[in-house]
């Protein structure tokens, strides 16, 4: 069956069900590329910056600023930027900014969630509109009729817009997953290494102090 005719055969509810398989598949590329990125970087750029911090902490500031277009990399920097912070505000520093990163590890969510959710509620009712189309057309007596090519439009209408339905919202189902899980590895990657991150901040704001207090 060709595209069009597929679409035509679907009745009124195909011609959104496209518009919303047409979002999720530009939404799904973007998140591609976005966690592509991420995955092929983040940890060489993240064990690069552990290094050379324990060496000197500029080097690692700039090296977090060549790599700025990271979350976690942003996330570094609100709190390693700060002016000679005490451990506290230097933890609170990497909480809030881990938190303004979290609408970017979860952009779409939203949109997914709704795609998934109502993709399956129009093929019904593409279902419904399509067998009441059927019923309509039926006529006692009228068996091979003009009254029949309504009743097998209306059943094809009504099996066609269940299938894009079911296909657009597992589709989309499985990528959202996908990504969920991606964001959940993600926040625990930022916890784990923001935690070494603030122990060696630590360590070193110790070590400073105690330096302080001897050449007093």
């Amino acid at each position: 069956m060709p595209i069009f005719n597929f679409f035509q055969a679907g009745g009124i509810v195909a011609w959104p069900l496209l518009i919303f398989s047409l979002a999720a598949v530009a939404l799904i590329a973007e998140r591609l590329l976005f966690w592509f990125r991420i995955n092929r970087r983040q940890r060489r750029v993240v064990r690069e910056v552990m290094r050379l911090y324990q060496q000197n902490p500029l080097l690692a500031v700039n090296h977090l600023r060549q790599n700025g277009d990271l979350p976690i990399a942003k996330i570094f920097l609100e709190a390693l930027e700060l002016d000679r912070p005490n451990p506290e505000e230097f933890r609170l520093a990497l909480e809030s900014a881990a938190q303004a990163e979290l609408p970017t590890l979860k952009r779409f969510s939203t949109v997914f969630d709704t795609i998934v959710s109502i993709s399956p509620l129009l093929g019904l009712l593409g279902t419904i509109l399509g067998l009441m189309t059927a019923f309509s057309s039926l006529k006692i007596g009228d068996v091979g009729g003009s009254g029949t090519v309504g009743v097998t439009g209306g059943i094809s209408e009504a099996l066609v817009s269940t299938v894009m339905g079911l296909v657009v919202a597992i589709f989309t189902l499985f990528f959202a997953n996908m990504f969920r899980g991606l964001y959940l590895r993600q926040i625990a990657l930022i916890q784990e290494y923001g935690g070494q991150l603030e122990l060696l901040y630590r360590r070193q704001y110790e070590q400073g102090r105690d330096v302080y207090a001897a050449s007093r």
